[in-house]
């Protein structure tokens, strides 16, 4: 049975980060597949959506400087009115904030399955972006709330649902891990020797690389402290640092500060996958010293480009991996790192190899994921109709009036504050009346949501 899926997550193009990938890729390969699709996303300003699939934006706030993201507002009746038209039968959730609620918002009034996937650790962001501990506990109360409404749940990594365990979660849970959009195979030597021109490569030393989100939490202090403690012993090296963020100047001083800028390049964003690939088989070994992530994308982009990662004994983008192997562990502290990256053992020509077997035992392509996921997609359907669920057109009825109620009661709220000193109370009474019960209602799908 060929299923129409919706796909909803609170960031997409033009906002990248490793959920909007995930996304992106999960709607790409779906439709090469000759299956349907959609993503609800919240909207942007200007922004094009030139996809083989339809892209549903709904309204949003701009929220850019505390969050990095907009935030979608997931109320809008005609949003879910528009979903519901387009007659999906499964929703597939990224966030578990609006996304969620839109999600849960939709099946009420389109009865279908909500499959949830926990890509990420929400404590970490909301603990970053909320300073009030009574509101950060409200808003993980919220998240696994919404999680915990879903059908079916499915996390990328095992650390990953421990996390969420730890957050309060009690319900039961899947590994379906992530894959990424790079095939196997190195970039050619024209395409490295290019980046080593440019960026001023020493040829005859280890160039350590680290790509994603510049963030302190990523691990980016333990790299620069075990760097300086590498660069006292008089240990030869090249760092690059590939990515954006909103530390990045922070690090770039940081590493001034400890007389590393002439052993580092800041390369800033690269969007061009071609030059990604060229990144990952020019270094000779990723430092990826992250706690935070649940997965570590990168870890398996780099395995794709027979590059292998040093990571944290123990972290989540650790799973699968055999220290000397498919890839380097340390203890979660600069001493580590160093000790390891200045070990005599650990020449060129090791890296080499851990990179090779990362490439034949850790990847996954994103079409190998996706394929998993359409054949869970199935069996959560028929899980879904062997329990009876059937369509409530009362359900639609009541968003249809919804909608028509908020239009007429807006207008009539409208047309009381332009006539405010008009003598007619009565009519301004009854506008503030209906606008009254708009809220009333609002309040009553709020508390039921949130």
């Amino acid at each position: 049975m060929d299923l129409n899926i919706c796909l909803m997550n609170d960031s997409f193009p033009p906002t990248i980060d490793g959920v909007a990938n995930a996304v992106l890729n999960y709607a790409e390969n779906i439709t090469a597949a000759g299956e349907r699709c959609a993503v609800a996303t919240p909207a942007y300003p200007d922004v094009r959506d030139d996809y083989p699939f339809p892209v549903v934006r709904y309204p949003s706030l701009n929220t850019t400087q505390l969050t990095g993201y907009r935030a979608g507002v997931p109320f809008a009746p005609e949003t879910v009115v528009r979903l519901a038209d387009m007659k999906f039968d499964l929703i597939h959730t990224h966030c578990p904030i609006a996304s969620t609620v839109l999600a849960r918002s939709l099946r009420d009034a389109s009865p279908m399955p909500i499959v949830f996937t926990y890509h990420t650790k929400f404590d970490i962001d909301i603990a970053n972006a909320i300073r009030s501990e009574r509101l950060q506990q409200f808003a993980v109360d919220l998240l696994v709330r919404n999680i915990s409404a879903c059908d079916e749940v499915w996390v990328v990594s095992e650390g990953a649902g421990e996390n969420l365990r730890a957050l309060g979660y009690t319900g039961d849970y899947r590994v379906m891990p992530n894959g990424v959009d790079l095939e196997r195979g190195r970039a050619s030597v024209s395409d490295t020797a290019a980046l080593s021109a440019a960026w001023d490569l020493p040829a005859d030393q280890p160039v350590y690389l680290f790509l994603g989100r510049m963030m302190w939490y990523k691990g980016l202090r333990i790299i620069l402290d075990g760097l300086k403690r590498m660069q006292e012993a008089g240990r030869a090296f090249c760092m690059v640092f590939v990515g954006d963020g909103q530390d990045r100047d922070e690090v770039e001083e940081y590493a001034a500060s400890l007389g590393l800028s002439d052993r580092c390049r800041f390369v800033g964003a690269v969007h061009d996958r071609n030059a990604v690939r060229a990144w990952y088989t020019r270094a000779d070994l990723l430092l990826f010293p992250s706690t935070f992530d649940t997965n570590g994308l990168v870890v398996r982009e780099a395995a794709a480009c027979g590059l292998g990662s040093l990571l944290v004994r123990g972290s989540c983008a650790a799973e699968g991996i055999t220290d000397g192997r498919n890839g380097i562990l340390i203890e979660e502290n600069a001493a580590s790192l160093a000790a390891v990256l200045g070990a005599p053992e650990l020449t060129r020509e090791a890296l080499a190899a851990v990179g090779q077997h990362a490439m034949d035992e850790i990847y996954i392509s994103w079409a190998e994921s996706v394929s998993r996921a359409r054949a869970r997609y199935q069996v959560v359907r028929e899980n879904w109709d062997r329990a009876g669920h059937k369509p409530d057109e009362s359900a639609m009825r009541a968003y249809l009036n919804l909608r028509d109620e908020l239009r007429e009661n807006v207008t009539a709220a409208r047309t009381a504050v332009t006539h405010i000193h008009d003598a007619a109370l009565g009519r301004r009474a009854e506008a503030v009346r209906q606008l009254h019960s708009v809220l009333n209602r609002a309040q009553d799908y709020m508390e039921r949501y949130l």
